[in-house]
């Protein structure tokens, strides 16, 4: 098995200390030696602004910037998957997830406690501001979730993450560092993917350049592709494979037809608002230079502290209304503030001075639909994106209540007590006008595109069938997220690499009866 990565290792000096340390990926949010930085068209939904989409481009891909906010997703969210692709239901896919995960938590059923990937449970660890979040939780009405990722989803909690003994545990350190001593397995970094190969119709091969060499090799069976919602359906459609108007404009031959390349990009857009607090935040612990020592020292001694966390320490699933069937909106709380960065930019070890943090809310199941297209048919030009956010009225009137809860939270008694004032969107943005503009100036992507390759058992609706084939292409399969046919409530990271593990079982059962 030859594996191709376009970025470089996560183990090497340059990189790997950020992408090993959970808080790095404050570090790694604008650096290109492990990501893409990809941006979008101007997006009419944000007033013409364009948002800014990290994509990880190192080994473990965005696994390895992420995050690390760990959540599998609605029940029901696998049961609209399965109802379009075979095989992916809820019943079908819990067993997945429970054998892929080794979980630090309270023993359930449902999870799993001897898989590859590591899931931290950080109840013990967590600032102290996340039981103020918790409290103020139960008195907006919102029930509380032990194990969000067990048998209820609903319900305000802290946020498991994908970490172990502190440091980062990327799909790389989890699946292909564990590998690396196998035979069978090769694997090239600066390698940047510029074409298929075929056989007839059949694809047959990958071309990559590397240090300015063009290389090719020649598959034995078949070609993965698991290039992420972005970079796959752009692979794809260089190729050849994907509308062939879209395609004749930049002068590539059409290999197959298949208009759904490219199209049904999904994401989840998060609004914060921002609160001055009566009492220390983790500014106070990474604003000063002896607040940056005594974190560091911390961790170097016990691998424990807030840099072995996310920054993403509580939130939880809720429901819009009582008349919502399942939770549709996702809550976030960040006990730190960084009012001096522009809105979504992640400068976590140098927030504000003043103590303070951050309450937000995405819907989880955006119905507004984007597109990944071809900018050129040069394999290093970057594709076009347009996400197309709030271009539902779903999707601007559930935003809406997103911050609408928000504020509720923060009117509690227990954020009462700590809020010194709210800094963002402020106390004169009161009229579902002035929040609207206020969103759309500040709005963020919560960087979960998915959707671009989309399954499904209709070869006329899907690009990649149950069995991740891509429709009327032998030799080709995408295992990522653009396989997603709608997106899941909640972080992107675990449904994605459930993708992979279930990949892995079709791939072993396809060759055994070959």
């Amino acid at each position: 098995m030859l594996l191709l990565e376009a970025g470089g290792s996560d183990r090497t000096l340059s990189s790997g200390f950020w992408t090993h340390l959970p808080i790095g990926y404050g570090k790694t949010y604008y650096d290109q030696r492990v990501n893409w930085k990809y941006e979008t068209e101007p997006e009419a939904g944000l007033g013409g602004k364009t948002s800014y989409w990290p994509r990880g481009r190192v080994l473990g891909g965005s696994s390895a910037i992420n995050a690390m906010v760990w959540v599998r997703g609605h029940h029901g969210d696998f049961d609209d998957w399965g109802q379009v692709a075979s095989g992916w239901r809820w019943a079908d896919v819990a067993p997945v997830f429970k054998r892929l995960e080794n979980w630090s938590g309270t023993t359930h059923e449902l999870r799993g406690s001897s898989g590859l990937q590591h899931v931290f449970d950080t109840s013990a660890d967590v600032h102290p501001t996340c039981t103020v979040y918790l409290k103020a939780a139960e008195q907006a009405g919102y029930p509380l979730a032990a194990d969000y990722n067990a048998s209820d989803m609903e319900g305000a909690a802290l946020y498991q993450i994908s970490t172990y003994k502190g440091l980062r545990a990327s799909s790389a350190r989890s699946y292909l560092h564990t590998a690396s001593g196998r035979k069978n397995l090769e694997y090239k970094t600066h390698a940047t993917v510029t074409g298929l190969t075929w056989d007839g119709a059949r694809v047959s091969g990958v071309r990559w350049e590397r240090q300015g060499q063009r290389v090719s090799a020649r598959a034995s069976r078949e070609v993965i592709l698991a290039a992420g919602a972005v970079a796959s359906p752009s692979i794809l459609q260089r190729a050849g494979i994907g509308d062939p108007e879209s395609l004749a404009r930049h002068g590539i031959e059409i290999k197959y037809a298949s208009p759904h390349v490219g199209q049904h990009l999904q994401d989840h857009l998060g609004t914060d608002a921002l609160y001055r607090s009566r009492v220390p935040t983790l500014n106070q612990a990474f604003y000063p230079v002896t607040g940056k020592l005594k974190a560091a020292w911390t961790f170097v001694t016990t691998r424990r502290g807030p840099l072995s966390l996310s920054v993403n320490q509580a939130g939880g699933f809720v429901r819009s209304a009582s008349t919502v069937d399942r939770p549709d909106l996702q809550l976030y709380f960040s006990p730190l503030s960084y009012t001096r960065s522009p809105p979504g930019v992640r400068r976590l070890v140098s927030p504000d001075s003043f103590p303070g943090f951050l309450l937000g809310s995405n819907p989880c199941r955006p119905t507004s639909r984007g597109a990944i297209t071809l900018r050129s048919a040069d394999p290093h030009a970057p594709p076009v994106i347009q996400p197309n956010y709030l271009s539902t009225e779903h999707d601007r009137t559930l935003t809406l209540a997103g911050m609408r809860a928000v504020r509720t939270l923060a009117e509690t008694p227990a954020f009462a007590e700590i809020i010194k004032d709210e800094i963002r969107p402020g106390l004169d943005c009161q009229s579902d006008d002035e929040m609207i503009d206020y969103i759309r100036d500040c709005a963020w992507t919560v960087f979960h595109p998915c959707g671009t390759c989309r399954m499904g058992d209709d070869a006329t609706s899907a690009v990649v069938d149950a069995r991740l084939r891509v429709h009327g292409v032998p030799g080709l399969r995408v295992a990522d997220a653009s396989i997603f046919p709608s997106i899941p409530s909640g972080n992107t990271n675990a449904p994605a690499i459930m993708v992979g593990e279930k990949a892995s079982d079709l791939i072993l059962e396809d060759a055994s009866i070959s």
